[in-house]
């Protein structure tokens, strides 16, 4: 004897769950759907609304603003405290990114050959564990006094210069390459700098890319450490800077538009900090985010 199947009128054959929804179930989607993204554009939208705000309605506190200045940008400008904080920041940040995907990439692609390269297991356990274990604040702290690096930009670079984690991306993504092809260039005379510079590298594009950026927001969102080594003001991060000038609310040095002025209310000038902060990771994430499937999906998804 046939039995029935529970079906939804009109979709002979089909179980609920796989019935098309309806038009209420649809609505209510797309409702939630529109209040998270008014939840997640609104305080950026503010920020940037406010930072350009004139000084008598940044003095009302009016939400957002109808006459527009540029007076919070320029003193700032002229204070010279956050440009500083923003050369610091892009030097860490431009410096420390190239240096960690060389470092990496080719840890990657040495634990990656380990019938090749004696030891590399052994290496890859170590690296492992630094992913489950830390020595702490203080060790670190020690490390970085007996290395000379207190209060040197350095500091902020080498002690993060290899995540345990994106070596391991991007090594599955070195074993998930065409043995054939590296076995092609060393019949054809290749050595392995050569295989690595101009045959593993160029492919691996995608993989790099994503690092990078993982790197790149890493290294300038770098905050904690600066605090722990860097007690010159003038290295400090823009990160750091952002914590003093609005969270603690010290008022920038030499924030002013013109001697004859008035300086700008606090809050332009905080928004102002903020939205300098944020800008170059929001410029360089368009172009990266097309990597983003294909680099992380294909290095993870090899064991």
């Amino acid at each position: 004897m046939a039995t029935a199947t529970m079906t939804r009128p009109g979709k002979a054959g089909t179980p609920p769950w796989m019935a098309p929804p309806s038009i209420w179930v649809r609505g209510i989607k797309a409702l939630v759907i529109v209040l998270i993204v008014i939840t997640m554009i609104y305080p950026l939208v503010y920020v940037i609304a406010m930072s350009f705000a004139s000084p008598s309605q940044a003095r009302a506190g009016v939400i957002f603003p109808t006459e527009f200045s540029l007076d919070a940008y320029r003193a700032i400008f002229n204070g010279g405290t956050v440009t500083q904080g923003l050369s610091n920041s892009l030097f860490i940040t431009v410096v420390g990114t190239l240096l960690s995907l060389a470092a990496t990439s080719m840890l990657a692609w040495g634990l990656a050959r380990t019938r090749q390269v004696p030891g590399a297991k052994a290496v890859l356990i170590m690296v492992l564990a630094t992913m489950f274990f830390s020595a702490g604040i203080i060790p670190n702290f020690m490390l970085i006094k007996y290395l000379g690096l207190l209060d040197s930009t350095w500091s902020l670079i080498i002690p993060g210069l290899i995540s345990a984690f994106n070596m391991i991306v991007i090594r599955n993504f070195f074993q998930g390459l065409p043995e054939e092809l590296i076995e092609a260039a060393r019949i054809d005379g290749a050595g392995e700098w050569r295989i690595f510079l101009q045959i593993v590298l160029p492919l691996s594009k995608p993989v790099l890319a994503v690092m990078g950026l993982f790197y790149a927001v890493g290294y300038w969102n770098t905050y904690f450490n600066a605090l722990l080594y860097i007690n010159d003001s003038e290295k400090w991060p823009i990160q750091v800077v952002l914590q003093q000038y609005v969270l603690a609310g010290v008022q920038i040095p030499g924030a002013i538009v013109s001697p004859d002025q008035p300086p700008p209310p606090g809050v332009t000038l905080q928004m102002a900090v903020i939205v300098l902060a944020t800008l170059p990771i929001l410029i360089v994430y368009p172009f990266l985010q097309r990597y983003f499937t294909k680099g992380v999906l294909t290095g993870a998804i090899k064991g």
